[in-house]
């Protein structure tokens, strides 16, 4: 039986990522801060705790492990411009900490949620996993040292990682969540309107959830030692996100347009055909399918809520 460890493995992605390791008849050790979403049998472990815990993370990880995915991270670029200290420590330390484990106890596998940030500001040109790093914020700047680190323990210790750059991932599970697609959904069940930076013509790579689990397990099984972009692979403005969310979801939804802050990126336009060569990873959901799936489960939850 195969042993993946999976840090962060109660939010967002994690929870899917553990489920898709379950299916596959995988052992699966969550470590979180937060309760485990699963019932705790003879497939899944729960460590719960903080990994800046050295006892934590030696709880999780120790020989046998065959890889881990690492999830658990400070991703808010606006919180880590106010707390770069904190964003450090969370994001790199606990990183470099991880790497240790592995190369003690001889873990072969280790994967990143990583980041397009890492390159910076590119305008409207095409981000390509061989751009050369430039971060403009702490966030950025943390997921770029890590993927360094992880270069450094693949060339000295012979420890396969993968850095895999999400775009922007939505989809079931997200309602928690503030980025702009929760908004939208959250704006169609009450009625109400969004805000939209500027006019709206800034353009995101958007990815779907299943796509995301997709590229993991693509990392997992070619055991891929580099960087690979997962995103949806068609970049789309703002204003397609929200004709797209009222399409699905029959919500008028009105726009009120707003200064744009300093800093906003004019596009995020990514290419992914190199991930399909170096982890057999092609997004197969377009943003119709997507969107649809995600209000489902918006509209679910909101109907058990009440």
């Amino acid at each position: 039986m195969c042993n993946v460890v999976v840090t962060g493995g109660s939010g967002f992605i994690g929870r899917a990522v553990v489920a898709k390791f379950r299916e596959r008849g995988a052992r699966v050790t969550i470590v979180d801060r937060e309760p485990s979403p699963y019932p705790e049998d003879e497939g899944v472990v729960h460590v719960q705790g903080d990994l800046k815990d050295a006892a934590v993370r030696e709880r999780a990880i120790g020989p046998g492990a065959d890889g881990i995915i690492h999830l658990a991270a400070i991703t808010s670029v606006l919180k880590s411009v106010e707390m770069p200290a904190e964003t450090y420590a969370e994001n790199v330390a606990i990183t470099h900490e991880l790497l240790e484990l592995a190369r003690i106890h001889e873990v072969p596998r280790f994967i990143l949620a990583s980041t397009n940030a890492v390159v910076g500001d590119v305008g409207t040109a095409t981000i390509t996993p061989d751009l050369p790093l430039a971060p403009l914020t702490p966030y950025g700047a943390t997921k770029a040292a890590c993927e360094m680190l992880m270069s450094g323990y693949a060339g000295a210790y012979g420890v396969r990682t993968t850095a895999l750059r999400f775009t922007n991932v939505y989809g079931p599970g997200m309602s928690h969540k503030d980025s702009f697609i929760p908004r939208l959904m959250r704006a169609a069940l009450a009625g109400e309107g969004v805000k939209v930076y500027g006019d709206g013509q800034q353009k995101r790579d958007l990815v779907f959830l299943d796509d995301i689990v997709s590229g993991i397990t693509g990392a997992w099984d070619t055991q891929y030692t580099g960087r690979a972009i997962l995103g949806g692979g068609r970049s789309v403005s703002v204003l397609d996100m929200i004709e797209g969310v009222r399409a699905v979801t029959g919500a008028e939804i009105p726009v009120e347009h707003v200064p744009a802050p300093g800093g906003e990126m004019p596009a995020v336009i990514v290419d992914v055909s190199g991930s399909a060569d170096t982890i057999g990873y092609t997004p197969s959901y377009d943003l119709k399918a997507g969107l649809a799936a995600t209000w489902e489960y918006f509209r679910k939850a909101a109907a058990v809520t009440g």
